[in-house]
């Protein structure tokens, strides 16, 4: 099985997890969310995968979250689900998918749990944060 990255190339975090992921060894295959999408039912299985409530997966910062109304705790798993694929900026990246797991790799290094190869070496982030494991 090949490394799956759900990407947002504008996003520091995702741009961090996509080069840990090729120091590890990997060339994985990058889907672009916002160009492509999931279908709902890639997105129903992303999230279950990830173990993680709905809630968990929804972007609030740089996104219609609260013109929608989507901090209330009211609002069905189905409900957060058609907004996120309606407005795919509100599903949290990055996600990547290994045959070792699906997280969702926020901070960035959660990706090295789940890679074939997690020893990577001393990485610095562009934030400038090096990080030895």
């Amino acid at each position: 099985m090949t490394v799956k990255i759900y990407h947002n190339p504008v996003c520091g975090t995702s741009r961090n997890t996509l080069a840990m992921i090729r120091q590890s060894g990997e060339e994985p295959v990058v889907v672009e969310y916002l160009k492509m999408p999931p279908s709902r039912e890639e997105l129903v299985e992303l999230i279950a995968a990830t173990g993680l409530p709905v809630r968990d997966l929804l972007r609030q910062k740089g996104t219609p979250y609260d013109e929608l109304g989507l901090g209330n705790p009211y609002l069905t798993d189905d409900q957060l689900l058609d907004r996120m694929i309606e407005h795919p900026i509100l599903i949290n990246r990055p996600i990547v998918v290994t045959e070792k797991g699906v997280r969702l790799c926020r901070p960035s290094e959660l990706v090295l749990d789940i890679l074939p190869n997690p020893d990577i070496g001393p990485f610095t982030k562009e934030g400038g944060e090096v990080m030895a494991r």
